[in-house]
This record gives C-alpha cells, sequence and structure tokens, in this order.
C-alpha cells in the first residue's frame, strides 16, 4: 500500500466506529466533502474509500492502485450516475459489485488490467448510456455477449494490443449505438455476422491492420453505420483492394480516414470505390501519408458521384510533395463538390484544370499552405471556381496585396475572403477586387497603414494585429470593423464610416479622444456628459451605491422578516383563489401531519402505526409519502391541508425552525385560525416555551394559551389515555 493509502486505512479502522459516513469518506477524500461531485482521483488509493453514500452522483477515483472491487465497495451509492475507474491496475470484479448502480449512465473501466469480461458485471446497469473498456489485457469477449442486458447503451469503446478475436454473439442485445470504438490492431479472427445484431451505428470507429477482418465488419455493417472512420490501416497492397469491394453497396454518409497509409498503386481502387457507394456525402482524410507523387498506375474507372460533395484533407504527408502536380485523372470526379478543406498540407499550386473543373464549388479552405502570388494567380485562373462564395487563405506565402486581389477579381460570386496572417507590409492605393466582396480579413499580416486599396464595398474589415496608428478610410456600407492589437492612439472618425454597428479597439495606445473624431450631423450635436468623460470613475461611484443600497434592504429585511411577509402574501392570494372549504368528495385524509423532519422518528414509527392500525384505521396525510412528485411543494401543503379533516401539528422545538413547518403554520395561519375553525389538533412532543414560537405566529401563539392541546406522556401507562383523546379529536 502507498503512504496515503495506509493512512486512509489507518483512520478509518481507528475512527470508523465514532464518525458518520461522510466524515470516514472525508478523511479518505477530502473533495467529497458535502457535495454531488466527488473527485478522488491521482490520490495513491489502494482501494476504494469506505463512507460512500447515496449522495454522490459522480465518482471519480481515476489514476489510483486500484486492483481489486469488493461487493459491498459501491453498494451504497445507489444514485451514482457517473463513475469513473480509468487507469488504475483493476484486475478483478466482484460479480455484485455493480448490483446498486441501476442509476449509473457512464462507467469508465479503461486502461486497467482486466483479463476477461464478465456478463454479471452489467446485468443490473439498466440505465448505462457510455461504456469504456479499452486498454485493458483481453483477448475476446468471450463466450457469450457481455452487454446483453445494456439495453439504453449509447457509447461502446473496447479494445487493447492484445484484442484478438469478436466471436458470434458478442454484441447480442445492442440495438442502437451513437458510437462504436473498436480498437483491434491486432484482431485476426472475427466471425461472420457478430455485428448484425446491431441495427443502427451513427458513427463507427475502427482501428484494425488487417484488411481482411477489415472487410467482414464492413459487410455486417453494410446498411447500419451512417459514419465509418477508419484508423492506423494501412491500404498500400494493391491485391488486398479486392476485398474492400464490398464497402461499394455501403450506405454510411461519411467515411473518414485518419493515420492510414496509401501509395500510388491503391488510391485509384479506393476513390472508384467510393464513388460507387449510393449515399456517400463527405470523405475526410486527417493525419494520413501518401506514398507517391499521383502518378496513378492506373485510370480511375467509376462513374461520377451524384452524391458526393464535401471533401476534406488535413495534414496530409506526401514526401515528394514538390513533384505532385498531376492531378487529371481525377477531374471528373470533381465538378459535384460544394465543399473543399485542404488545410497544412503543403499545397503550392492548384492547376488551373482542376479548379475549372470546380464548378459548383462554394466553400474552398487552403489555409496553412505555401501558396505564393505567381501561384495564386495560376490557381484561379479564368473560369476556375466560378461558384465560389467563401475562400481561406489564411497563413499562407503571400506578400503583394494588389495580385492577390487581381488574381480574385474575376470571382463574381465571393463575398468572403481570409487572406490573414500573410506578410503584405506596405500596400498600395488602388487594387482591384471582386465586385461583391463584403467580408475581409487582413489581421496579422504587417500592414502599417490602410489606403484606398481597400474595397469601399466591405461591410465587414479585420484589421487587427497589425502596425496600424490610425484609421480614416472611407467605409460607407461598412458595419462591423475590428481594430484589436494595432498602435492606434484616437479612434477612427464617425462620418467616413456612417453604417458602423460594431468596433473592436482593445489593446491599443487609445488616449482620449475628442469631439472631432466624431464629427458628423447626429454625433456632432451631442456634449458629452459627465459619465462620458468619467465612465470609470461613474461606473465605480454607481456600483458602490447600488451595493450599499442593497446591503440597506437586506438588513431592513432581515429585521423586519420582509421574506416571511412576502411569502405569507403569496400564501394568501393562493388562499383566496380557493374555496374556503373543499367539498365533502374531494376530502381524502382524517388529518395532515405536520412536524419536523427531526420528529421523524416518533411520527412515522409510533404516532402513523397506531393510527392507521386503529379500528377503524385514520387516513393520515404526510409529505414524504403523500406529496406529488414535481409539483411545487407549497401547492402541495395548501392541497393536502384542503383535502384533511384536520390539521395535525406535532409541535417540539425542531418545529419552530424547520422552514416547511413555517411554510405549513403560515398557510394554517390564513386558512384555519381566521376561519375561526376546530380543524387543528396540536400535539406536544416535548415540553416548549410560548415565546420560542416566533412572534409573527401571533394568533398560533394566543391559541397555545387558550386552547388545550395534547402533550406526549413519558410514562408508558399515560400513553393509552393520550391516544384515545388523540383519536376523539381526530373523530369531532
Amino acid at each position: 500500500m502507498t503512504t496515503h493509502s495506509w493512512r486512509v486505512w489507518a483512520i478509518y479502522m481507528v475512527l470508523a466506529p465514532n464518525l458518520s459516513e461522510e466524515q470516514v469518506l472525508k478523511q479518505a477524500c477530502p473533495s467529497c466533502d458535502a457535495t454531488q461531485l466527488c473527485n478522488c482521483s491521482s490520490m495513491g488509493l489502494d482501494f476504494i474509500p469506505p463512507g460512500l453514500t447515496g449522495k454522490i452522483t459522480t465518482l471519480n477515483l481515476s489514476h489510483n492502485r486500484i486492483k481489486h472491487i469488493r461487493s459491498q465497495d459501491l453498494q451504497q451509492a445507489v444514485n451514482l450516475r457517473a463513475l469513473l475507474l480509468q487507469s488504475n491496475k483493476i484486475s478483478s470484479i466482484d460479480k455484485d459489485s455493480f448490483r446498486s448502480l441501476g442509476k449509473l449512465e457512464l462507467l469508465d473501466l479503461s486502461n486497467n488490467s482486466l483479463a476477461h469480461l464478465s456478463p454479471e458485471w452489467f446485468e443490473h446497469l439498466f440505465s448505462l448510456q457510455h461504456l469504456h473498456l479499452q486498454g485493458n489485457s483481453y483477448r475476446d469477449l468471450g463466450e457469450s455477449s457481455p452487454f446483453s442486458s445494456l439495453r439504453n447503451l449509447s457509447s461502446l469503446h473496447l479494445g487493447n494490443p492484445w484484442f484478438s478475436t469478436i466471436g458470434q454473439g458478442n454484441f447480442e442485445g445492442i440495438e442502437l449505438l451513437d458510437k462504436l470504438w473498436i480498437d483491434g490492431g491486432r484482431l485476426s479472427q472475427y466471425r461472420p455476422g457478430s455485428l448484425k445484431s446491431i441495427k443502427k451505428i451513427n458513427h463507427m470507429i475502427i482501428s484494425i491492420k488487417s484488411i481482411s477482418v477489415f472487410s467482414a465488419i464492413v459487410r455486417d455493417l453494410l446498411y447500419t453505420v451512417t459514419w465509418l472512420e477508419v484508423r492506423e490501416t494501412a491500404f498500400s497492397i494493391l491485391s488486398e483492394m479486392q476485398l474492400l469491394r464490398v464497402m461499394s453497396s455501403s450506405f454510411a454518409k461519411k467515411i473518414s480516414f485518419k493515420q492510414t497509409l496509401l501509395t500510388d498503386a491503391t488510391v485509384p481502387e479506393i476513390i472508384s470505390i467510393l464513388e460507387d457507394m449510393p449515399k456517400l456525402v463527405e470523405v475526410e482524410m486527417i493525419d494520413c501519408r501518401l506514398s507517391g507523387t499521383g502518378q496513378w498506375q492506373m485510370q480511375i474507372q467509376a462513374n461520377q458521384s451524384q452524391t458526393l460533395r464535401v471533401l476534406t484533407i488535413e495534414k496530409l504527408s506526401i514526401e515528394k510533395f514538390y513533384l505532385f502536380t498531376d492531378l487529371h485523372a481525377v477531374l471528373g470526379l470533381l465538378s459535384l463538390l460544394t465543399k473543399v478543406k485542404v488545410e497544412n498540407t503543403k499545397v503550392f499550386l492548384v492547376p488551373c484544370s482542376v479548379s475549372q473543373y470546380l464548378l459548383s464549388l462554394e466553400y474552398l479552405d487552403l489555409s496553412a499552405n505555401l501558396l505564393g502570388d505567381q501561384s495564386l494567380e495560376h490557381s484561379a485562373c479564368q473560369g476556375g471556381w466560378p461558384s465560389l462564395q467563401t475562400l481561406n487563405l489564411s497563413q499562407n506565402s503571400l506578400s503583394d496585396l494588389e495580385m492577390t486581389g487581381k488574381s480574385l477579381s474575376h470571382l463574381r460570386n465571393l463575398i468572403l475572403l481570409d487572406i490573414s496572417q500573410n506578410n503584405f507590409g506596405e500596400i498600395p492605393d488602388v487594387c482591384e477586387w471582386p465586385k461583391n466582396l463584403k467580408y475581409l480579413n487582413l489581421s496579422s499580416t504587417q500592414i502599417p497603414k490602410l489606403t484606398t486599396c481597400i474595397p469601399p464595398m466591405l461591410e465587414v474589415l479585420d484589421v487587427s494585429a497589425n502596425n496600424l496608428k490610425e484609421f480614416g478610410l472611407q467605409l460607407p456600407f461598412l458595419k462591423e470593423l475590428y481594430l484589436a492589437k494595432n498602435h492606434l492612439k484616437t479612434l477612427p472618425g464617425a462620418a467616413p464610416i456612417p453604417n458602423l454597428v460594431a468596433m473592436s479597439v482593445s489593446r491599443n495606445k487609445l488616449n482620449g479622444f475628442s469631439r472631432e473624431e466624431f464629427e458628423g450631423v447626429q454625433v456632432g450635436a451631442v456634449h458629452l456628459s459627465l459619465m462620458e468623460c468619467h465612465r470609470s470613475l461613474m461606473v465605480s461611484l454607481l456600483c458602490a451605491l447600488v451595493v450599499l443600497v442593497m446591503l440597506v434592504l437586506v438588513a431592513i429585511g432581515y429585521k423586519y422578516h420582509a421574506v416571511w411577509y412576502l411569502r405569507m402574501t403569496w400564501a394568501w392570494l393562493q388562499a383566496k383563489r380557493k374555496p374556503k372549504r373543499a367539498p365533502l368528495k374531494d376530502i381524502c385524509y382524517d388529518a395532515f401531519v405536520s412536524y419536523s423532519e427531526h420528529d421523524s422518528d416518533w411520527v412515522e414509527n409510533i404516532m402513523v402505526r397506531e393510527l392507521e392500525q386503529a379500528c377503524p384505521p385514520f387516513r393520515l396525510c404526510l409529505h414524504k409519502r403523500d406529496f406529488v412528485p414535481g409539483k411545487w411543494i407549497v401547492d402541495n401543503i395548501i392541497d393536502s391541508i384542503e383535502k384533511s379533516h384536520k390539521t395535525l401539528f406535532v409541535l417540539s422545538e425542531h418545529f419552530v425552525q424547520s422552514e416547511w413547518c413555517k411554510y405549513e403554520l403560515d398557510f394554517s395561519h390564513f386558512r384555519l385560525f381566521d376561519e375561526n375553525n376546530d380543524a387543528a389538533i396540536l400535539v406536544l412532543l416535548e415540553p416548549i416555551q410560548s415565546k420560542a414560537i416566533p412572534k409573527r405566529f401571533c394568533k398560533l401563539r394566543r391559541i397555545m394559551n387558550t386552547k388545550t392541546y395534547l402533550e406526549w406522556p413519558l410514562e408508558e401507562e399515560q400513553q393509552e389515555m393520550f391516544w384515545f383523546n388523540l383519536k376523539i379529536a381526530l373523530k369531532s
């Protein structure tokens, strides 16, 4: 055991007989103090700490040294919603360890030492939605399904470096999953049909090296998976590509390749398969590697996809990227694409022929690449990108703003252009731009001074993080202006930007502003007030005054019981809307019992048993048992009193201190005593001075001084008479 675990164990053995469960738990895990979240992560624990109660909904025991979970460890944690046990050394779990966790929704057992999975662990987890089992040492899932009782399971993550076998029936009981993640780097045996019991999977993540196993799994999930994500798989052997032909019948709408290997030999086959998929809309390649230069060894032969619209390529590694220029083989596949993102892939040129084939393209992101001024001119050639509306060229190698604008000027539909994080420096006075351009991002481009090169039709301009010392452009249509992180000493004038709605000027060197900076028909006539000239000081004073007034009001309200009177007014208004007496047919109880929680033992175990087992039995209304769940508690109190012949108050020192007993007294104050009836029965459980009752309950104090009440006798021989008198009072 670690030093901390020895200390926890010693404290528990010595102090447990004298401490409550919460105190024992706090000694082991201080963060569990009176909260529903119990974070015991990274505390060097060798066992699950004792003292867990039903108050805890989230228990984090990750990154400890727990080896075994016993049946009694979690027995009292009946309200747990999330149990995090990842990154321990758990090798064994008693079969009843999770028996009491019927409300558990998340269970994380990943990165432990479980050599097998038992269905008995999960058979009582009826509410479980998320189960993480990856990173253990099991080689298979057993002879049957460990998940057969998990009818509400939404996501399942399993697998490890030793996971080698999926057998028939291993997934029986699961019909619908939002996410299924299988880490099967060494998965070599898959029984066909094993995954067919699952009717729908929204997102399937699969990491498998064996192409034959991958093909068998895909065959079982042709009509099941909406988004298929393939990870850490090498598509490098041409002879294996025939096994992937089954994918062409898949109904998946999105295919993702992450950390996969492709070659010039296999790319044409894969593209052909993807083009034949009947419902494919999006293809994504992230952090993949292409071994080759685009010199396809065979012509791509596939019918053009009528559904593919989105292509995303991020961090594609091509060792000889400078030789990768010929894309004529894929030209016929491009015309229907509407969104293309090729980010951080060392793109230095888009061939003109490729641009001209992108007839439907509306969104193009070429950020974090190597495009220069000359290559952009060639990429955005005449007839290229005719439908383009959004273009992102940020983080490239552009340096000539005039040339950039001219290269793109023929894009008549271009609305948004992001050329931030390039290195333009000085800019000329005259530039040519697309005529419908509305949004221009020139942030972080080393511009020292803005000129009339900026297009006048803009509605949004971002020139933040430059070296600007002033802003004096005439932009009549501008609505948003971003000038943060520059060197401005004065604000822009209002007259040149009359339609401005929003402006950001943070992190500049503004010293102040003058009336001349706001010259114009409307702004010029405004005289700056004291508030505008000394805004910080005035706001501080105003806040201080508001706080002072609130403190005074709180003090007055506390002294004169303002909150109580507001509550009473609300109860009175509710009572006035209802008839003074409930119809006899609505009377459900002989008495509504009002008592403090501290007196519940006497009420529930002595009084209720005596009265409800009498002959004939009395019908009592108790808040714990008879209040309507989900209904406002004040409404429950009012309705219960109105549906009872009597209201029985069990008075004690605890009673007059109880907040909810006050509510019941509040309503009785208006409803019972003001009607001058005898519906109230007072039972004095212990000696209590009338002065202990709050002074605002003046009528109750008067009744205690004038009306006979029943006192609970401690002597057993007198208790029989007490019960007799109480039953007579209830029957009257």
